[in-house]
C-alpha cells in the first residue's frame, strides 16, 4: 500500500515512514526540511523503499506533482507548532502551513483519487477545555482553541470533514495525545518541546533535570502513533471522522525521568526546590484530562504497546546507538 505522509521530515512523521518502511512498503515522504543524517542511514536498511521529496506545503504545484493515482493513503502531518512569540510575529506562516496547507493537500488529493486522508490533530484543539480532572471523550467537550496552533487543528478537522461531504473524499482526523519518543529534535518549527526530551537531552548532557511538576497525563510514545495510523489508514471502513490516540494510560514525567535516570547513573531528575529555577518547560500550565481511546480501539483493534517501562527503554536505547 502507497502511502505520502506530508511533513513527514518532522518528529511524529519520521515514526510513521519508519514504521511503514520496515513493514516492506512503499513510502514517499514530502517536506520543506531535509531528512536527518540518522534517518538516511536507518531508513537504507529497511526493507520499504523510501522516496524523499522536499518541497512545501503551500505550493499547490509541488502537492500535485507528489500524488500519483497509485497513492492509497495521504498523511498530513506539516505543522508549525508555534508559540505565543511566533502567533504574535508571524500568524500567516502557521496558517499557510497547518491549514492552507491541508486544503491543498485535499484538493490534490480528490484530483489523484487518494483512497483515504488522514490529518493528524492535536488534543491541543480543545484548548483549555482540556484542563479537566476526567477522561476526555469524542465529541463530549467542546473544544476552545486559542493558540494558533490549536485553532489551526481545530479548523483542520472541520474543513476536513466539510470538504470529505462536498467531494465525496475519505477523511479521518486524529487528536494526538501528548507525543514523545524517538526523532525528536529541534527543527525550527516546534516552538517548545516535549517535556520528556527535554528531560533525554539534559540526561545526554549530564545535567539536572528540573520539573516545576510532576506533570502526569497520557503521555504518548511516538512509535504507538505510527501503529495506531498504521491501522487508521489499513481500516477497510471507519465509523466516526475523528480518533483519539492516546495510551489509555496516565504517568508523570516527573516518574519517567527518574525511570530514565535508573538506567544513567548521576542523572538527576526531581522536582525543583524553592529556590531553584526549573529547566524544563511542561507543555501546559496544568495538567489536562486523558484522552479516550474507546472509539480507537473499537474500529481498529488498538492496542498500545509502550507504558512507562518500555519507553524508557527503547527511548534510552534507541539515544544510546546514535
Amino acid at each position: 500500500m502507497a502511502t505520502v505522509v506530508f511533513g513527514g521530515a518532522g518528529f511524529v512523521g519520521l515514526n510513521i515512514v519508519e514504521t511503514l518502511l520496515a513493514a516492506g512498503e512503499p513510502v514517499t515522504l514530502f517536506d520543506a526540511g531535509s531528512l536527518p543524517e540518522r534517518a538516511v542511514r536507518d531508513f537504507a536498511a529497511l526493507p520499504g523503499t523510501l522516496s524523499v521529496i522536499q518541497g512545501d506545503v503551500t505550493e499547490p504545484d509541488a502537492v500535485s506533482q507528489v500524488l500519483g493515482s497509485d497513492v492509497d493513503c495521504l498523511v498530513y502531518g506539516a505543522a508549525i507548532t508555534a508559540g505565543t512569540a511566533r502567533d504574535r510575529e508571524d500568524p500567516e506562516r502557521t496558517l499557510a502551513v497547518n491549514l492552507m496547507g491541508f486544503m491543498t493537500a485535499l484538493r490534490a488529493a480528490k484530483e489523484a483519487g487518494v483512497g483515504r486522508v488522514i490529518n493528524l490533530s492535536s488534543a491541543a484543539a480543545y484548548g483549555p477545555a482540556s484542563l479537566v480532572p476526567e477522561t476526555i471523550v469524542e465529541d463530549v467537550i467542546a473544544p476552545d482553541p486559542v493558540s494558533l496552533y490549536s485553532i489551526t487543528k481545530f479548523a483542520s478537522e472541520r474543513v476536513g470533514a466539510r470538504m470529505a461531504d462536498l467531494w465525496g473524499l475519505d477523511v479521518v482526523s486524529v487528536r494526538l495525545s501528548a507525543v514523545f519518543g524517538k526523532w525528536e529534535r529541534l527543527t525550527g518549527v516546534r516552538d517548545t518541546p516535549s517535556p520528556l526530551y527535554q528531560i533525554a537531552m539534559a540526561a545526554l548532557k549530564g545535567e539536572p533535570a528540573l520539573l516545576p511538576r510532576a506533570d502526569t497525563r497520557d503521555w504518548l510514545y511516538a512509535s504507538d502513533v505510527a501503529r495506531a495510523v498504521r491501522l487508521l489508514r489499513d481500516a477497510p471502513a471507519l465509523s466516526h471522522p475523528l480518533y483519539h490516540i492516546s495510551t489509555g494510560t496516565v504517568w508523570s514525567a516527573l516518574d519517567w525521568g527518574q525511570a530514565l535516570a535508573a538506567r544513567r547513573p548521576g542523572f538527576d531528575c526531581r522536582l525543583a526546590e524553592p529556590g531553584e529555577k526549573p529547566t524544563i518547560d511542561p507543555f501546559t500550565p496544568k495538567e489536562r484530562g486523558a484522552l479516550s481511546i474507546d472509539r480507537l480501539v473499537r474500529d481498529t483493534g488498538y492496542a498500545p504497546a509502550y507504558g512507562l517501562a518500555r519507553s524508557v527503554e527503547d527511548y534510552d536505547a534507541w539515544l544510546s546507538a546514535g
